[in-house]
């Protein structure tokens, strides 16, 4: 029985010796992970408050829109999402729709400033591709045919060369380069789908170049 109490003993004292070296060490490792779990729990909660909160404030533009509200409600509505959660994968989709009504009520200004923010801030590459394009229809609209060339021949998906061509086609025969925009449409055409309703109008925009000039 001695022996048995001494071998604890043994024991015991060892573990008294080993704590005393490393028992900082492990307290403090301890308390790492448990500030490490729960940093992480506040984290992810943090995370999908501002998901709940950005899909609210989306989910306010797009009754603006349903609503027909005044350009200015809808451009705030995007603002607000834009500005508090950029990062957000509502934020570019927000700034799109709101360029969009403001291209319809006329106002090109309001339509750049947001296509632009797409363009700067946007992830999805995508998204980036489609706010140039849109940007680029602005600038021919307001004649602005070399800002407007400059975006269409930026990197884009293969997707997207079809319309991408189409547009710098309707740039390159607005500022009277003919044979640039029929070159232009035809790539266009060897891009888009050729079934597709749209494949005929680049069609009709080709075979008007290629009229004689009255």
């Amino acid at each position: 029985m001695s022996a048995y109490n001494y071998e604890e003993q043994e024991k015991i004292d060892g573990l008294k010796a080993w704590w005393t070296a490393n028992g900082t060490s492990v307290l403090l490792a301890f308390t790492v992970f448990i500030a490490a779990v729960a940093g992480s729990r506040l984290w992810n909660h943090y995370q999908g408050e501002q998901a709940r909160q950005a899909a609210d404030l989306y989910a306010v533009l797009q009754q603006h829109i349903e609503k027909g509200s005044e350009l200015v409600k809808i451009t705030d509505a995007a603002h607000l999402l834009t500005e508090s959660f950029p990062k957000s994968g509502y934020a570019p989709r927000a700034a799109l729709i709101a360029a969009h009504a403001a291209v319809q009520a006329g106002n090109n200004q309001v339509a750049g400033d947001r296509l632009q923010w797409v363009i700067d801030h946007a992830e999805e590459s995508e998204i980036k591709d489609l706010a140039r394009l849109r940007l680029a229809s602005v600038l021919v609209d307001e004649k602005k045919y070399d800002q407007a060339l400059a975006l269409l021949n930026a990197q884009h998906a293969a997707s997207f060369t079809g319309l991408y061509s189409d547009l710098r086609g309707d740039a390159l025969a607005a500022a009277g380069k003919t044979d640039e925009a029929g070159a232009a449409y035809r790539k266009a055409l060897e891009s888009l789908s050729t079934q597709g309703a749209y494949r005929n109008v680049v069609q009709m925009k080709l075979d008007v170049l290629r009229e004689p000039q009255k």
